[in-house]
């Protein structure tokens, strides 16, 4: 058993809260966010009275349309997510500095020895709750352990609104019970291969040798054995740098038309290169992504000569490595996609385009004005194209982005 003391703090149904919260009508209704009904996208988040129905993240839209006809469907906004969830990690800060997020919604919290401050643990936790309501509006579940997992399991049987703390010694016990699928890392090819096995709950797993799960599973059947015995000594780490950046969107019809095609890459592009500048670094790699019709994925790559940050650097392999993939596969597009790699900090290299300093300037000017006026208000000519298309906001183009992860 650990001597850590750790929070795992998720805010419920974060998508739908937060539209909750900018329209109190939203409340105790069937929410889902990601798209139009019968949209090609998925459900990014569903409210608990929509889950009644058997909606959940990931489901297609038109399915999630067909099981709950009342339910409201909103196209969502990642960056009124992305500022909630700012304000959420703010608040966790103040508390700990001992802080992992784990996504937008999500996050460790070392609170070892913090009951000197607030008088225990869990009153810590219940007013870590009650200021992310007062603050944010925003509902949260909390799980209290010696370790991470366990404490995952804990907020997550916990939800909505809840607080569970597993005692010290008490783990196993704790999770004994659980069907395999609620300890974090077993899938639903792990849980079928597990329940082959003639295992079937988290303490059936605990109580298999660990060299039989060695054996079927190699190193990790080693990890989820210490894991549903209880045993978890992974520390709070804070966030590493992001090694890529990406943004994709499937679209409403399958499409072979290249002008839209590429209208739409140089839109994800310049998101992309926007971001890039934001974080102060350069890419050495622009990858392609696309989805055919028959749902075949296909990824290309290119490693740039020098690093660089602009958006028609970006756009221009991208562009050139999807005529290539167009040459070679006849299919419509279902899903296009960009993203680069290998970043580095911003420095003095040249860029794929002449006079870099020039083009540094240009990059400095649309991005101030677009923070100003709206990523919308200056544009290129091709990606004017999109306007008719896509609803339009100060954020820029809403497109269907799968998870509205971007």
């Amino acid at each position: 058993m650990s001597d850590l003391t750790i929070m795992h703090i998720d805010l419920d149904a974060f998508f739908v809260s937060v539209e909750q919260v900018l329209n109190p009508e939203l409340r105790g209704k069937p929410v889902v966010v990601g798209g139009r009904p019968g949209g090609r996208g998925v459900v990014a988040a569903a409210s608990y009275e929509a889950r009644k129905f058997g909606l959940h993240s990931g489901m297609p839209l038109k399915t999630a349309s067909r099981l709950c006809p009342r339910a409201i469907f909103i196209e969502g906004s990642f960056a009124r997510y992305r500022e909630a969830s700012r304000k959420f990690m703010a608040i966790l800060a103040d508390f700990s500095p001992f802080l992992e997020p784990a996504g937008l919604d999500e996050a460790y919290l070392e609170v070892t020895g913090f009951e000197s401050i607030y008088g225990s643990i869990y009153r810590m936790a219940v007013a870590i709750k009650e200021r992310v309501k007062k603050e944010l509006g925003l509902p949260v579940s909390v799980g209290i352990a010696s370790g991470k997992v366990i404490a995952k399991v804990a907020s997550e049987l916990s939800k909505p609104d809840g607080l569970l703390e597993v005692a010290g010694g008490e783990e196993a016990s704790f999770l004994a019970p659980l069907p395999l699928a609620k300890l974090p890392g077993i899938g639903k090819k792990t849980e079928r291969k597990l329940q082959d096995l003639g295992i079937n709950t988290v303490g059936e797993l605990a109580v298999t040798p660990s060299s039989i799960l060695k054996s079927h599973f190699g190193v990790s059947g080693e990890v989820l054995h210490r894991h549903a015995s209880g045993i978890d000594d992974s520390k709070v780490e804070p966030p590493g740098a992001a090694k890529s950046i990406s943004r994709e969107t499937t679209f409403e019809k399958d499409t072979r038309n290249r002008l839209f095609l590429k209208a739409t890459l140089r839109y994800l592009g310049e998101r992309v290169g926007a971001e890039l500048r934001r974080q102060g670094k350069q890419a050495k790699c622009v990858t392609l992504k696309l989805r055919y019709a028959d749902f075949t994925t296909i990824t290309r790559s290119y490693a740039l000569r020098q690093a660089g940050d602009s958006d028609q650097a970006i756009f221009q392999t991208g562009a050139k490595l999807l005529d290539k993939a167009l040459a070679v596969e006849q299919q419509p597009v279902r899903l296009i996609g960009i993203g680069v790699s290998n970043l580095v900090a911003s420095g003095e290299q040249l860029t794929m385009l002449d006079s870099p300093q020039r083009l540094a300037q240009l990059n400095r000017a649309i991005d101030s004005i677009r923070s100003k006026y709206g990523f919308t208000a200056i544009q290129t000519g091709q990606t004017l194209l999109l306007k008719d298309l896509f609803p339009e906001s100060e954020e820029g183009y809403t497109l269907q982005t799968p998870g509205l992860s971007r």
